[in-house]
């Protein structure tokens, strides 16, 4: 199993949006690496669902529910399906992850403007445990 991150807009599709509908295409993606992150997505891999904007904080977790396929916007780029697992305790907000030495060499400090980048399991479980910590 491989881990993720996905970054939304909130006012477009949020994390509650996807509870919500139960299921849903991640799709719209046309960034090349960040493509090139979706098309190694296998089902049963987890990602943390990021808020962009004004929120900019890992605001829950959704599971990969399908294998890349042609996006149905713009088939030469690639879409998945996710469905959501579950909210974190706390949102964990971009300021906090900066301020911790440890995850500066992550592509969600280093390139911020990167929608889609694998998660390494340490900083998966870090991230887990700064939202359990009140």
């Amino acid at each position: 199993m491989a881990y993720w991150l996905l970054k939304t807009e909130p006012g477009e599709y949020s994390y509650f949006d996807l509870e919500n509908s139960g299921h849903d295409v991640w799709d719209g993606v046309r960034n090349f690496t960040a493509q090139r992150n979706i098309r190694k997505m296998l089902p049963k891999d987890l990602a943390f669902v990021y808020h962009t904007g004004k929120e900019r904080a890992i605001v829950g977790v959704a599971e990969i529910v399908s294998t890349p396929y042609p996006d149905p916007g713009e088939e030469k780029f690639s879409a998945v399906d996710v469905s959501p697992q579950y909210r974190l305790g706390r949102s964990v907000s971009l300021s906090e992850i900066k301020k911790d030495p440890y995850f500066a060499a992550w592509e969600l400090v280093r390139l911020p403007r990167l929608s889609v980048m694998p998660v390494t399991e340490e900083q998966w479980e870090k991230v887990h445990h700064m939202a359990a910590d009140s």
